[in-house]
């Protein structure tokens, strides 16, 4: 190679190397000016205190949206896991209200856990927390969402129940104006009010006690009961039902049966069984209702010889104005809550009500509640003064 040429290329070489000495050189003391990347101050003393004795939900994030800090309540419902904020909504709203420093609220429905249909509706208040950190508030509003929701449904049902008897009222109010030459045509729809006015009472009753009995979890001033006047003073009550049908009313139950509670509320809910029992049996059949000591509960049980209820309606027919035959149960007067009753009862007095049955082979109504102390029932004498709306009774075996 020629000595000049070479000489150039070194020349070239040289600049290069130097050139990048310099940008190196250059970087470094950049670099060294800058200093590393500055890191989240730590967090005020006593936060994390403040944390863990709160009952509700509690999460700090730094500015990367790692968690700092998190109460128990967090953990528990899912909503960090393995130190990380697990619901992206979460991440997104903390990173407004960090950029923005504004507070912000929000109702989010959650999943729970990796099951899709497991959610849960909270109630987020993020705020700034210092100059980067970010404080998540939640609170489990998923009861308040249900109730809210129940509450819509029973007014939307309890309007749409009212609306049937109060519009048929109306109209054969308005055809007995037009027949009002025609005798025999004024009294056959002056007897359809009638059975409408009546069907709009029971209807506005029974609204009226289980409004009753959601509003008292507890009773307020329990008495003890006698379960053999109760039955009787039931059996009284749908005696003429049962015989304008034919339907045997078979009674047994042991003596001395008693229980804490209300007399009248425990009544009503036998003779909602019973009532159910006859509107759905045929004529000339038979209907039992029995009451004995089972441990430490009180049964007592009503059977049906009717046509029974599908397996797959049994869970439903406790819930109000569900009717698993809603032909037959207009047609009957029922309104849809008597069980829904019963159900409240039970619940009120410590008991349940379960049902068995079986299409074609009829159905068993049995409410258990927790019997009475026998200390307490051998001092009193509820026999010789029972609850108001309960008649005393001698017990024993028989026939209604």
């Amino acid at each position: 190679m020629d000595a000049t040429i070479a000489a150039g290329l070194g020349g070239l070489a040289g600049l290069g190397i130097g050139a990048a000495a310099v940008l190196a050189a250059r970087w470094s003391e950049r670099s060294l000016a800058e200093g590393p990347p500055p890191e989240d101050p730590p967090l005020a003393r006593g936060v994390g205190d403040v944390l863990a004795v709160l009952r509700s939900i509690a999460i700090v994030l730094d500015s990367s949206d790692a968690v700092v800090k998190a109460s128990a309540p967090a953990l528990t419902y899912g909503l960090v896991r393995h130190g990380e904020l697990v619901h992206h909504e979460l991440r997104h709203i903390a990173r407004q209200v960090r950029r923005d420093g504004v507070i912000r609220e929000a109702e989010l429905d959650l999943a729970r856990g990796p099951n899709p249909d497991g959610s849960v509706v909270m109630r987020v208040r993020v705020a700034p927390l210092g100059v980067s950190h970010v404080l998540v508030l939640a609170e489990d509003h998923t009861h308040a969402r249900r109730v809210e929701e129940v509450r819509r449904d029973f007014v939307a049902n309890v309007s749409h129940e009212l609306k049937t008897p109060v519009g048929g009222i109306s109209l054969l109010a308005e055809a007995v104006l037009d027949a009002k030459e025609d005798p025999e045509a004024v009294t056959r729809f002056a007897e359809r009010i009638r059975v409408e006015s009546t069907r709009l009472g029971r209807l506005v009753q029974e609204i009226v006690d289980l409004s009753r009995l959601q509003v008292a979890d507890t009773l307020h001033e329990p008495q003890l009961v006698d379960i053999g006047a109760v039955v009787l003073e039931a059996v009284d009550r749908v005696r003429v039902a049962a015989e304008a049908k034919s339907i045997d009313l078979g009674l047994a139950t042991e003596r001395d049966l008693r229980v804490f509670g209300d007399g009248e509320l425990l009544v009503t809910a036998v003779a909602n069984l019973l009532t159910n029992a006859i509107n759905y049996s045929e004529a000339r059949t038979k209907v039992g209702i029995g009451a004995r000591k089972v441990g430490e509960t009180v049964e007592i049980a009503v059977t049906d010889q009717g046509q029974g209820i599908p397996a797959a309606e049994q869970e439903r027919i406790f819930e109000r104005f569900y009717r698993v035959d809603a032909a037959r149960s207009r047609a009957t007067g029922g309104t849809g809550l008597g069980l829904a009753i019963v159900k409240h009862v039970c619940a009120n007095h410590g008991g349940e009500v379960t049902v068995w049955s079986e299409e074609g082979r009829g159905s068993t109504f049995t409410m258990r509640l927790p019997v009475a102390a026998p200390e307490v029932a051998d001092d009193g004498d509820p026999a010789a003064d029972p609850p108001p709306g309960v008649a005393a009774a001698t017990g024993g075996e028989g026939t209604a």
